[in-house]
């Protein structure tokens, strides 16, 4: 990121010109240059969308000249040189400018300069359009589309005002399209997107989003009149063609009432609303509370600054280890990594607080990636005393959905120079949301390569059993809930019995989590358990503190 160097006044003032630009400015890309500091400002969605070094510049001509096709540069230069000596006060040309991806987009570009009153030259501002920009509305419904939702929402940051924002849609969709064909799907998302626009009114603003997905964009709703409204309209919309089908309305909210954040952060909370609503509320309106008690800082402005430093090599992050023994032996077996983040601003922050968050964002596989490799750094120090130690890395089932996943781990395993055969990579049930022949191929392949696979969190959901028998997983992890009691429940010791019995017909070994005296650990030493974890050995500790406590060597 460069160094901008101007008086605070005249950023200001940049920063307040710039927001003028912005709100008027739709689907374009804004930029806007103090011609006496030649430093300039550019919209975020173009910094990301060509590279950018970052939406303040100095001398933002030459970088941006660096992304013109060679063929187009003498005539930009030349429109260029010819505003900054004041032979002209316009700018209006087409060119191709190279993106992210490498390749080239039509654009056309139009710029006005903004003198003083003696006549010089100050401001040169004006907006950049990309011509592979999609239609701003939606074919079937007629609505505004998933860009002008996104463009609505970093406008309502940019004006400050508080707005309730609303992502809804249509429970098991794609069931509906498979039985009845999309013909059929199509008229009920049509009928939905009317009945939701005439209770809207002139009250917010309706969005289709991706599949049966709408947005809406309000500052005056009331959510549970809405909800009654949208389930009543689900229910009304189900019956088409004289057809009536099994319908349910899904939705996440969030009411926005701070601003120092960016869209995208917005976005990563509203489908982490509307994956609770769908999955753990049964449909009913899941509300994002950005404070949880009076005491918290605000989450909203959290997940926003762990994005950002995601962006930024995964700054302020580190790994906790929880070591997992022997349920023989006890002697240390592995450890599992724990994502923390630390900030000067908010102290020490805990992982439930942004992994369910980021989970839904485009950006969790990046940090993922950097968990892997941070692991195995730190890991392979470890091995030197401890040759047989298993390093458990934590999976989301979002990361298991990128294409070049595999790939991913196997480079970190080469780079770091990490045995593939201590690595154990632990996912929990709701990877089921990927594809199961995905899933397998995926695990097939680690599997060919020495890695080995556990189930966390087992017998918490509703397929266990089935996952064991689609899935060859190495280890299942017992879930602390069905251990908690069990010095005096013979149910939970009937139920660990079970378990253990499972895990024995799937060949897999068993790992009891939750461990926290001694009264536990020996109940459990009666049942084939092969490893144990829980606060009894270790509570999760930084690396520092877990090297040193497992310096000595194994024998």
């Amino acid at each position: 990121m460069q160094e901008i160097n101007m008086p605070q006044k005249s950023k200001y003032i940049l920063d307040s010109l710039f927001k003028a630009f912005s709100i008027t400015a739709e689907d374009a890309f804004v930029y806007l240059c103090d011609m006496e500091y030649d430093v300039s400002r550019w919209s975020e969605k173009a910094v990301e969308r060509f590279d950018l070094p970052g939406e303040y510049m100095s001398g933002a001509g030459d970088i941006w000249l660096e992304h013109i096709h060679p063929d187009d540069r003498d005539s930009y230069q030349s429109s260029i040189e010819k505003l900054f000596t004041g032979e002209e006060t316009s700018h209006d040309m087409q060119y191709r400018a190279c993106g992210k991806d490498k390749k080239y987009v039509m654009c056309s570009c139009k710029g006005v300069v903004i003198n003083n009153l003696k006549g010089e030259p100050m401001y040169f501002g004006g907006v950049i359009r990309n011509h592979e920009i999609m239609s701003s509305v939606d074919s079937l419904t007629g609505l505004s589309n998933h860009y002008r939702f996104i463009d609505h929402i970093k406008t309502v940051l940019l004006n400050e005002k508080p707005v309730s924002i609303l992502m809804v849609g249509i429970g098991h969709f794609s069931e509906i399209n498979d039985v009845y064909g999309y013909d059929f799907g199509n008229k009920i998302l049509q009928r939905v997107a009317r009945d939701l626009y005439k209770f809207i009114g002139n009250r917010g603003y309706i969005y289709r989003l991706d599949g049966p997905k709408f947005g809406i964009i309000s500052k005056n709703i009331d959510m549970n009149e809405f909800e009654s409204a949208f389930k009543k309209s689900i229910r009304f919309g189900a019956v088409i063609d004289n057809v009536r089908i099994n319908a349910a309305g899904v939705g996440g909210a969030l009411n926005l009432d701070t601003f120092n954040i960016n869209a995208k952060t917005v976005m990563a909370c509203l489908n982490y609303a509307y994956e609770i609503s769908k999955y753990k509320k049964q449909g009913k309106l899941a509300v994002f509370k950005n404070k949880i008690s009076d005491e918290d800082s605000l989450r909203l402005e959290i997940l926003n600054d762990v994005r950002n430093c995601v962006n930024d090599r995964c700054k302020g992050f580190e790994l906790f280890y929880q070591p997992i023994m022997d349920a023989h032996t006890e002697k240390l077996h592995g450890a599992e990594a724990l994502i923390r983040w630390r900030s000067d601003k908010y102290g020490l922050v805990f992982p439930d607080m942004f992994v369910p968050v980021l989970e839904n964002d485009a950006i969790f596989p990046r940090l993922g990636e950097w968990i892997l490799r941070q692991g195995m750094k730190q890991g392979k120090k470890i091995l030197q005393n401890h040759p047989d130690f298993v390093l458990n890395i934590n999976l989301s089932y979002s990361q298991l959905e990128q294409d070049d996943f595999v790939q991913v781990v196997l480079d970190a395993i080469r780079d770091e120079e990490f045995p593939s055969q201590n690595l154990c990579l632990e996912v929990t049930e709701r990877c089921r949301m990927v594809e199961i022949e995905r899933l397998q191929n995926i695990f097939d392949e680690l599997h060919a390569n020495d890695i080995r696979l556990a189930l966390d969190d087992f017998g918490t959901g509703f397929s266990s059993a089935e996952i064991l028998k689609e899935l060859r997983f190495d280890t299942i992890k017992i879930d602390r809930a069905f251990v908690r009691n069990i010095a005096n429940d013979t149910k939970e010791q009937k139920l660990v019995e079970g378990f253990v019995n499972i895990a024995s017909i799937f060949g897999s070994d068993v790992c009891v989590e939750g461990i926290e005296d001694d009264i536990m650990k020996e109940i459990l030493k009666n049942y084939q358990v092969d490893t144990l974890q829980g606060y009894l050995f270790s509570k999760p500790i930084p690396f520092e503190e877990f090297e040193d406590k497992y310096s000595q060597n194994s024998n």
